[in-house]
């Protein structure tokens, strides 16, 4: 997820920026608090403001829906309460790949 963060905040900032980094930090704190359907409209807007063609908000809209498509599944705030482990989907995948 923190991938498409990155993604979208390149489409706002330059890739030296120290704003990406606050943008991606902020937005990811919310969504580790719970509140990722409440990320993904405020991105949208922000896309639709300055009048982004299709292409240079592609980043934003395919944020935005993972965000919302898989909202019952972003519950970090929970899993982390239950003291649950949190993984990157390359730690994930290495979990899930079979033996040599």
């Amino acid at each position: 997820m923190i991938e498409y963060l990155w993604k979208v905040a390149f489409v706002f900032y330059s890739q030296t920026s120290t704003q990406a980094e606050a943008w991606v930090s902020k937005r990811l704190q919310l969504i580790l608090e719970g509140k990722s359907s409440s990320v993904a409209p405020g991105m949208r807007q922000s896309a639709t403001l300055p009048k982004l063609t299709l292409q240079e908000r592609k980043p934003v809209d395919t944020c935005v829906r993972y965000l919302l498509n898989n909202a019952k599944y972003l519950k970090y705030d929970d899993y982390l309460k239950a003291g649950l482990p949190m993984a990157t989907a390359v730690i994930k995948g290495a979990c899930l790949s079979p033996p040599d």
